[in-house]
């Protein structure tokens, strides 16, 4: 059978040692087309800015990482140690895969990635204990479209489906089916974003989202009020074709026909004085109005506030700067960042989450909102379990080389070992390439000989797995030995 390098299987069941990533977000919807987020990549690693991606609107569900690296020098497969091709086979049952390793797909705008899929080691901020993950993603060797003209990166997938990073992380027990994102507010850009679970404040109001309705992330709206007054809509407007759907990776919002000259007529209606512009765009129809002012903060003063009704009887408050857009040529004008829908879907997009932490609690079936300031979300959450910060350089305190008995005919292909070390995480990633080093020379082995696959962060300490396995193998007669830094087989 072939050689396959995996994680080691050894899974954390206890939910206080699962471990969570804040990463801060970087760009902008409106004026970049997306936020970004930067990870690290391989052996040793090198960092990347990705596409925040949460599932494109009709996007197939199962989503990965791509890279054809623009803002930063490409991901070299070759000076990875620890980078492995995917073996298509028992591991590819996805849909992307040809039958060998290789990936394709096309995105909504017609935009198309190609490339071959492939497992390293991933890992993400400095205020992470999720430690040094191997996970699949798609290396990205040919694209055309939107993707060939964006600066990042790549993308990082949190949509459902198995390639989705979400979902190899809670695979491998490393994070709860949980994550969240804040998008920062009206001209501030940036944001936050958390993998795994944390403990939500009080006033954060949960409502169900059901799997099961679409491929995406669903809500039940039931009604939308204008400054306090109900649209007069019967329920089932919100719920056609695919249902309410939000995807913070679409810009603006959509409501089905109906809906959209409700809530156009509703806000009209209640804007006063302010008088109704041409928008900054000729070649579209923009609903636009003059004499708010340049401040943010005043808007409300103009503007009346938006609740969307939940079908669990829920309900969440938008602040104007969460369906309006600044008018690039007046000043003090703004435009509804809500549009008709050519589709019975109702879609709501990044603008409707600005300034709001929004947790999706896959593991429950519900999606939690909170307005606040995302620029600022660090100062505002509980402490999660970081990573130690010692400036002490890692001891890298090898065991004794295990020597296990091997039955005549046998051939020991390979062992996987795993060592607690005393270090922590963010010190011991920048050292990955001198641990590799050190066992190779221990174990007499070459550098090739030697693979991490992944490190977690256990208290002030991390568990580091890794393997080696001989220079030539009989792949047909592979056997896996995995031993524990004691030398006892497991």
């Amino acid at each position: 059978m072939p050689l396959e390098l995996v994680a080691n299987s050894h899974r954390r069941r206890d939910r206080e040692l699962l471990g969570s990533a804040r990463m801060d977000l970087h760009d902008d919807l409106l004026t970049k087309g997306y936020y970004t987020s930067r990870v690290k990549i391989g052996t040793p690693p090198h960092e990347f800015s990705l596409i925040v991606d949460r599932s494109s609107f009709v996007s197939p569900k199962t989503m990965f990482c791509s890279f054809f690296f623009l803002q930063d020098p490409r991901f070299s497969p070759a000076l990875s140690s620890s980078y492995k091709p995917l073996e298509c086979g028992n591991e590819c049952s996805t849909g992307f895969c040809d039958g060998s390793r290789k990936y394709q797909r096309q995105y909504a705008e017609k935009s198309t990635s190609s490339g071959v899929l492939g497992k390293d080691v991933i890992s993400f901020s400095n205020s992470s204990d999720l430690g040094g993950q191997r996970l699949v993603f798609g290396c990205e060797t040919a694209e055309t479209g939107d993707l060939y003209d964006q600066t990042a990166d790549g993308i990082i997938g949190l949509g459902r489906g198995p390639l989705s990073i979400i979902d190899q992380l809670v695979e491998k027990n490393a994070m709860e089916d949980v994550f969240s994102l804040c998008y920062g507010g009206m001209d501030e850009g940036g944001g936050a974003m958390i993998l795994g679970g944390f403990q939500p404040p009080k006033d954060m109001v949960f409502t169900s989202s059901d799997p099961h309705r679409s491929p995406y992330y669903n809500l039940m709206l039931k009604g939308i009020r204008v400054g306090g007054s109900p649209l007069r809509l019967k329920p089932e407007v919100f719920d056609g074709k695919y249902g309410t759907v939000l995807d913070s990776g679409t810009t603006y919002a959509y409501f089905p026909g109906a809906a959209f000259q409700a809530f156009k007529s509703a806000v009209k209606e209640q804007v006063g004085s302010l008088k109704e512009v041409p928008g900054p765009d000729e070649k579209f129809k923009d609903i636009c109005y003059a004499g708010a002012g340049t401040n943010v903060s005043n808007l409300s003063q103009f503007f009346p506030s938006v609740d969307f009704v939940f079908g669990d009887g829920q309900s969440v408050t938008l602040s104007p700067e969460n369906y309006l857009f600044r008018h690039t040529k007046i000043s003090g004008a703004y435009c509804l960042g809500v549009f008709e829908n050519g589709d019975p879907t109702t879609l709501l997009g990044g603008i409707i989450v600005r300034n709001m932490l929004v947790t999706y609690n896959r593991g429950k079936a519900s999606i939690g909102f909170l307005k606040t300031k995302c620029n600022d979300l660090w100062s505002r959450l509980p402490e999660t379990n970081e990573p130690g910060h010692s400036t002490q350089p890692a001891q890298f305190l090898l065991p004794p080389a295990p020597s296990p008995s091997v039955g005549a005919g046998d051939m020991a292909g390979a062992i996987e070992v795993s060592m607690l070390l005393a270090t922590n995480y963010t010190t011991f990633a920048s050292l990955t390439a001198e641990f590799v080093k050190d066992v190779a020379r221990e174990l007499d082995l070459d550098l090739d000989q030697v693979r991490i696959l992944n490190f977690t962060a256990a208290g002030s300490s991390i568990v580091v797995a890794w393997m080696a396995f001989p220079n030539e193998m009989d792949s047909t007669k592979v056997m896996f030995v995995s031993f524990s830094s004691a030398g006892t087989k497991t």
